[in-house]
């Protein structure tokens, strides 16, 4: 078995996807810890904290950082989502102790120098700004608010000007001390290294970390509702929501494969009625974004804003007949194709070292152990007509519905 796993003394678990025919190893420290994770009062310092690690440590400063991975021909990044924050670099083999290196002194011994946290606060301000210019990224964040109002789970990742700006060196040293610790980490590569070996790039590197443990998630509640935003803009960017699946739900497969019949490429209902036969939008996506707790399934378009009303017809009219059976039901042609294009997605992936990595990184932290192949893939086989057009049943209620517009007046 290629997927092996291991847990330090101190809680650290570690997990391996050998590939013997890489060239390259991918290689990351993943923390169990996001926005759901942030003080009421610091929204975005699980961001900031991403940023600040590479500003600096007791061995390094900011250049040497990069220059380091740089000078071995190395990729070094991070980034953090709702319910995890990871540090990943891919390198060649030989230099993957080098890279364990790297990473482990960012996570245990950040400076935060004081000079380089006012600039980065500016620099994540400026990245803010430029979300808010960008329609198509920023009404997500109207969404996620309006759905999970006064939750973790609805404010935006990267936080307020406000709340960026006010954040102390204190609180974001406190954040790191109280969730990067042994019990809520762990080191993950994919690629060409073995398992035994990178078991001893932990047990050096990371083996002094306290042990710590996960920390408990609020539980998160959906909510319907209608926003409307207006902004001087050319389109009207839309998106229509409904309470999806999480990761735990067993209909989540069903779900996924409904968003693929709706809106999985150009043969897909929503882009074959809105945008094939009806010209109403350029971009037209549907997807269910899945968390520990719970999930939201999305519709997103951009339209010319009087045909907002038709667009918004259109849309409920395909989500409502994916709950029918008989005419105009999921067909099981539909199936099959949506089906085909998740099992070539999943296989194709796997001649990626960084997607490997990623994918067995996500498992880890969300079911507690490394997911089969030929589970994945039997799970999606195992979904029927019957479980899509229940999945589609849950959510399409008029009352279930989070609508959100951003742009001119529309109906």
């Amino acid at each position: 078995m290629a997927v092996q796993v291991t847990t330090l003394p101190n809680g650290l678990r570690v997990a391996s996807d050998t590939m013997a025919e890489s060239e390259s190893v991918a290689l990351g420290i993943w923390a169990g810890v996001g926005t759901r994770n942030e003080p009421e009062n610091a929204n975005g310092i699980a961001h900031v904290v991403e940023h600040m690690l590479f500003k600096g440590t007791e061995r390094r400063d900011a250049f040497r950082i990069s220059a380091e991975m740089e000078d071995v021909g190395g990729y070094l990044n991070a980034y953090t989502t709702r319910e995890e924050t990871a540090y990943h670099c891919r390198v060649l083999p030989e230099d993957a102790g080098l890279g364990c290196d790297i990473l482990s002194d960012m996570v245990k011994a950040a400076t935060f120098p004081p000079d380089e946290l006012a600039r980065e606060r500016e620099v994540i301000v400026q990245e803010i700004g430029q979300t808010f210019d960008t329609p198509d990224d920023y009404i997500f964040d109207i969404l996620q608010a309006s759905a999970y109002p006064g939750h973790n789970l609805g404010r935006p990742i990267l936080g307020t000007a406000e709340t960026v700006r006010d954040v102390s060196r204190e609180t974001l040293m406190k954040y790191v001390k109280d969730h990067y610790v042994a019990g809520n980490m762990m080191l993950i590569a994919a690629g060409k290294i073995g398992h035994a070996a990178l078991v001893a790039l932990a047990e050096e590197h990371l083996g002094s970390l306290p042990r710590g443990k996960a920390p408990r998630l609020a539980p998160a509640a959906y909510r319907a509702g209608q926003v409307k935003e207006t902004r001087k803009l050319e389109q009207l960017h839309l998106t229509m929501a409904f309470p999806g699946a999480g990761f735990h739900d067993p209909d989540y497969h069903a779900v996924k494969t409904l968003m693929a019949v709706l809106g999985g490429g150009m043969s897909s209902r929503l882009f074959q009625e809105v945008r094939e036969k009806r010209g109403l939008a350029y971009t037209i996506s549907a997807f269910n974004q899945a968390w520990a707790d719970t999930g939201m399934v999305t519709v997103y378009a951009g339209t010319d804003p009087a045909r907002e009303a038709e667009l918004t017809d259109v849309l409920r009219d395909e989500l409502g007949k994916a709950a029918k059976t008989g005419a105009g039901g999921i067909t099981p042609e539909e199936l099959a194709r949506a089906k085909a294009q998740m099992r070539a997605g999943i296989l194709m992936s796997q001649e990626s070292s960084q997607t490997r990595c990623d994918q067995l990184a996500h498992q880890m932290l969300t079911y507690g152990q490394p997911v089969p192949l030929s589970e994945r893939l039997a799970k999606i086989e195992s979904v029927s007509v019957d479980d899509v057009r229940a999945a589609a049943a849950r959510f399409t209620q008029a009352e279930k519905q989070t609508m959100v517009t951003l742009g001119p007046v529309g109906g």
